[in-house]
């Protein structure tokens, strides 16, 4: 008798650890938010709205998707937000400038947040990044930049990847570069390089306007990946081969780690690891979904070189194990 009440026992038991799992693996949401942490119309926003369009279909419920811009604190408030406001059920997640991850490295006294502290869902593309100048300015090449009595960059704030690139070329390089913060993101930028307040930017060279390439409105000078870039001639110089020594590459590589997520999409660390597992999967299909690809086609979009979450959190993982000694010297170089 005891041995058959075991076996029923056992029984229950096993019937409940099945609905229980039964129950992670089929997670529905009703709704999901993408909150970009710039203004509307760059290229973290784009990047965002496509891939709206399209992971809903990869995620069980087929939720609506919604796309909501909370630009501040150079796209940091809109990764606070997972933590402080938003839902802790998979339901929210967000797009960031990448940069903030040196940043966080670089002045973590000020900024008090590491990105090995967010769940990584992924990034879209690498960040292929090149610095322009404006046709009007009459910088056509590096050489010409170097010379050049006064180059206005603009970027959202310190932290961002525009800041960044500004910083090494004026104190690794010593290029005259006049910093302009302040900005709501890309778009604003582009929109004062026309009017002739800022000389140029560094940039996803995807994200530049197309009529600009065509109509031959901008220069490109520099780039800040060893990789080619669609569209960018390839006698265009990076900037790790502009300088012979080893600590300058080693600080470089530091600098430039974070443009391997280019476009990243992360969620709070609290959202329960099976619902989490779904976003993650349906970001990984929706990556290789021929609607996704050719809608990003349709707009120029660079997708090559997707990372998953579990490989994003290596990659921040060997950021922040950086030496003392780089760290220090990479600071004096952004002015930290």
């Amino acid at each position: 008798m005891r041995k058959a009440w075991a076996r029923v026992s056992a029984a229950v038991v096993l019937a409940a650890l099945s609905c229980a799992a039964a129950a992670q693996t089929t997670v529905e949401f009703k709704s999901i938010t993408i909150v970009v942490g710039s203004s509307a119309g760059g290229g973290y926003d784009t990047y965002a709205r496509v891939l709206a369009r399209h992971i809903g279909r990869h995620i069980p419920g087929q939720p609506s998707l919604t796309v909501q811009n909370m630009p501040g604190a150079s796209s940091l408030k809109a990764v606070q937000y997972l933590d402080a406001n938003a839902p802790k059920d998979g339901s929210v997640i967000a797009a960031f400038n990448p940069g903030l991850i040196t940043e966080s490295l670089l002045n973590a006294d000020k900024i008090r947040f590491k990105f090995s502290d967010v769940a990584w869902v992924g990034s879209i593309t690498r960040d292929l990044r090149a610095c322009y100048a404006w046709a009007a300015s009459g910088i056509k090449t590096w050489d010409d930049l170097k010379t050049y009595k006064r180059f206005n960059m603009g970027a959202p704030a310190p932290g961002t990847s525009s800041f960044i690139n500004a910083a090494v070329l004026k104190n690794m390089f010593a290029i005259a570069v006049h910093q302009v913060t302040g900005y709501a993101g890309s778009a604003e930028q582009r929109l004062a390089i026309e009017r002739g307040e800022l000389d140029g930017d560094c940039g996803a060279w995807s994200s530049v306007p197309p009529e600009w390439i065509s109509n031959k409105k901008i220069n490109p000078v520099v780039k800040f990946t060893p990789l080619p870039i669609p569209g960018l001639a390839a006698d265009v110089p990076f900037v790790g081969d502009l300088t012979r020594s080893r600590e300058a590459k080693d600080v470089l590589d530091i600098l430039i780690a974070p443009d391997a997520l280019g476009r990243p999409f992360v969620a709070s660390k609290q959202v329960p690891a099976h619902r989490l597992a779904v976003i993650r999967a349906a970001f990984d299909r929706a990556m290789s979904d021929p609607q996704f690809l050719a809608d990003a086609r349709r707009l120029d979009l660079p997708v090559s070189g997707a990372t998953q979450g579990s490989e994003a959190e290596k990659i921040v993982a060997s950021i922040y194990a950086a030496s003392p000694a780089l760290i220090a010297r990479a600071q004096e170089i952004v002015g930290r």
